[in-house]
């Protein structure tokens, strides 16, 4: 599936996924712009680079699986969504209103497509396992990645399961760590720091990656070297990115963990991702 795409289209794929996530958002009138934002060159990668999937068979037995566990992220999944061909671009107006497929957190009842119902926070690591056990037990080689906040990974679940994938060698599973420094209350770091992330992961028998989530050439060859499960154990790559990136006045800025954008401020937002 569109695997031969560009550095430079990845690049326009990834503006136009911003601007749709702003305008959604916007429009719903609540949401969450910050981490949607910063998590976007990870998902573009994954379903225009890596990941083996076809939205023409959303089921296909060997398609990879990706799991949003920082659910109130989906905005971006949307956008890749519809980029990517599985949904009608037209649903992105419909984010958060009722009836919608398109629910404030991925639901699975809602959008059948989704791999899982997420977004109760630190969940999301124990069902990829679950994903990747059953490649095992099945004989198939798709991979499960998964992805996380930093601020999600305060959860206790997450470490139970990391300490499962590692001693069970799930190598067919990839977490992926949205390290944008910010969670709902401020910044991580003074609320419950879970530095040295990179560390502790390895610690509990993953191999580890740290990488600037913004660059294309870091983001790609590290989740392809993830899917290629060559370390004999899980992969967790720790992606370092900016909350609210490509938005100047939400870049960095806590307050945009939550809130959406008034009419003024997606024109100002646009604006930038247009000159951008």
């Amino acid at each position: 599936m569109t695997q031969g795409k560009s550095i430079e289209e990845l690049q326009e794929i990834a503006r136009r996924m911003r601007e749709d996530i702003i305008r959604m958002i916007g429009a719903a009138g609540s949401g969450h712009p910050g981490g949607s934002l910063s998590e976007v060159e990870l998902l573009v990668a994954l379903y225009f680079r890596v990941m083996r999937h076809d939205p023409r068979r959303p089921e296909w037995p060997e398609r990879d699986r990706f799991i949003l566990s920082k659910g109130h992220g989906c905005p971006a999944l949307y956008a890749a969504y519809a980029e990517a061909g599985y949904i009608d671009r037209a649903l992105l107006d419909t984010l958060r209103k009722l009836g919608s497929p398109l629910q404030g957190h991925p639901d699975k009842r809602m959008l059948p497509i989704l791999e899982a119902s997420t977004g109760s926070l630190g969940q999301g690591v124990s069902i990829g396992i679950g994903a990747a056990l059953a490649a095992r037990l099945d004989g198939r080689d798709f991979h499960t990645f998964v992805m996380v906040g930093d601020g999600e990974i305060e959860e206790g679940q997450v470490w139970e399961a990391a300490m499962f994938a590692g001693f069970h060698k799930l190598s067919n599973l990839t977490l992926i760590i949205d390290n944008n420094g910010q969670q709902l209350d401020g910044w991580v770091k003074a609320i419950l720091n879970p530095a040295p992330v990179a560390e502790k992961f390895r610690a509990f028998g993953w191999h580890t990656v740290e990488i600037n989530g913004h660059d294309f050439g870091q983001v790609i060859p590290a989740l392809e070297a993830a899917r290629a499960g060559g370390a004999g154990k899980p992969t967790a790559v720790v992606a370092h990115t900016v909350k609210g990136k490509g938005v100047s006045f939400m870049e960095n800025n806590p307050e945009w963990h939550g809130v959406a954008p008034k009419p003024e401020q997606v024109q100002a937002a646009l604006r930038e991702l247009q000159t951008r």
